[in-house]
């Protein structure tokens, strides 16, 4: 599975890339602390709502440590999502850490 880092992820939004990113997080975890830009899927619905990730932008899944990120990126391609889909390494915690500190940390 492909990864990107916080820091990589900060530098191509700074480079203004085309990047779409999936929250797959519960929706009290994406009221405390969220990526500007996200759109929240929570992990229990992304097979369902996989429609809503536009297929032809590459894809940066996130949650809150890399877990869940990773296993919804395994159930979008067992259900034939196409597309580049990236898990954010070590999550929203990470970008906390590594990018943003005034993101809250739960």
């Amino acid at each position: 599975m492909e990864e990107i880092t916080a820091t990589e992820l900060k530098r191509r939004l700074d480079a203004g890339d085309d990047l779409q990113i999936i929250d797959v997080r519960e929706q009290n975890e994406y009221d405390a602390a969220r990526l500007e830009g996200s759109k929240l899927i929570p992990l229990g619905q992304v097979l369902n709502r996989m429609g809503e990730i536009d297929q032809s932008r590459e894809t940066v899944v996130h949650c809150k440590m890399g877990g869940r990120s990773a296993k919804a990126i395994e159930a979008l391609r067992r259900a034939g999502i196409a597309g580049r889909l990236l898990n954010l390494k070590g999550g929203i915690t990470a970008w906390s850490n590594e990018v943003d500190p005034s993101v809250p940390k739960y």
